[in-house]
């Protein structure tokens, strides 16, 4: 298997999609250049998302930094859940006692029927477990389904202080507030309770990046001052929720000009944009040229970390895929050395572990 990962990475040295990189880009780079790893959700290519096993995994393999999202309980606890509607990621729907919880909410305008975190205390959420998000999709997954518990933030921080220590590495935590304009709006604000824990953990610029797709939620943590790197997340279409609830008309487009970055950099010191914002795929899933985004960021004094990256062919550009699935994995080792040659900070990405491996080479 080493040998076969060891042949995938020379090839992609000489596929077209790499020739794209250009030359001045691949020559920035330096023997001393080494991307942040960032397990998104954990390692959830391999474990159902947001788990102790699929944070652990992605520590075994080598991930820097461990992605969990941010949501409320009903009695104000953050736990890490990708969405605050849980249906798809854990078995309440199989819990008869929580049928009556089924309902409709309105979240960032888009109106969304299910169970939702803020409807349930911590203790009732530590009754449900959690199950594969992409069942269609990580059919090998579903076998960890029914054995792993909702994880408060605390218990993350907690989990990678203890993996810090087993595997002599610092493991970073990388929370994300997830709705938080929404969440404000119903007397549950995340940012409070964000700061408190930073501030109890004593963490520290090494061990925690807070990230956010609302340069308000942003706003709020530097206000607390807790020294702590800020991300600034970017979408591909609209604007910040944050902004479209006030009337701003500024989009993710206009977030990523020279001048938006200008403005992003005043009070964050990462950009996190969708990969295709950096190697943009056309119409016919191809990939095109390199954008300016990654220049003209680091001409910001912005750090640049493109998400996510996933290795099954229905994820990634028809000039890495293989086989003829949609679930089958394609060439993902020539995705990372694409974006590696181009000089990214860190990824995001779904398999730290092939991330790790791309990254050696």
């Amino acid at each position: 298997m080493h040998l076969r990962r060891r042949s995938l990475l020379l090839a992609a040295a000489v596929t077209p999609a790499a020739a794209a990189v250009p030359a001045a880009a691949a020559a920035g780079r330096t023997g001393t250049h080494r991307p942040v790893v960032i397990g998104h959700r954990g390692a959830a290519g391999w474990r159902p998302e947001h788990t102790a096993a699929s944070y652990t995994y992605a520590v075994q393999t080598g991930a820097d930094w461990i992605e969990p999202d941010l949501v409320p309980t009903k009695d104000h606890v953050l736990v890490v859940r990708h969405e605050n509607e849980i249906s798809q990621t854990t078995d309440v729907a199989r819990h008869p006692e929580f049928a009556d919880r089924r309902t409709t909410r309105t979240v960032d305008g888009r109106s969304v029927t299910g169970w939702f975190t803020e409807d349930f205390t911590l203790a009732e959420l530590k009754t449900l477990r959690a199950v594969e998000r992409l069942p269609q999709v990580r059919n090998r997954n579903t076998v960890f389904d029914g054995r792993e518990e909702v994880l408060t933030f605390q218990e993350v921080v907690d989990l990678a202080r203890k993996l810090s220590k087993a595997y002599g590495r610092t493991i970073a935590v990388f929370p994300e507030t997830k709705h938080p304009t929404y969440f404000r709006s119903i007397g549950l604000p995340l940012e409070p309770k964000l700061a408190r824990t930073i501030r109890r953990n004593r963490l520290g610029r090494r061990e925690c990046v807070v990230q956010s797709f609302e340069p308000t939620s942003l706003k709020r943590i530097a206000a607390e001052r807790l020294g702590v790197p800020l991300w600034q997340a970017l979408g591909t279409t609209g604007g910040p929720y944050d902004l479209v609830s006030a009337g701003d008309p500024t989009t993710y487009r206009d977030m990523m000009t020279p001048a938006g970055l200008a403005r992003i950099a005043e009070y964050a010191d990462w950009i996190g944009p969708d990969r295709s914002s950096v190697v943009p795929v056309g119409a016919d899933g191809r990939l095109g040229t390199p954008t300016a985004l990654l220049s003209d960021a680091h001409a910001a004094g912005l750090k640049v970390g493109p998400y996510t990256f996933r290795s099954e062919n229905q994820f990634l550009p028809v000039d890495f895929r293989r086989g003829t699935g949609s679930t089958d994995f394609g060439d993902a080792f020539a995705e990372y050395a694409l974006y590696y040659d181009l000089g990214v900070d860190a990824v995001v990405t779904d398999f730290p572990d092939l991330a790790v491996i791309a990254r050696r080479g």
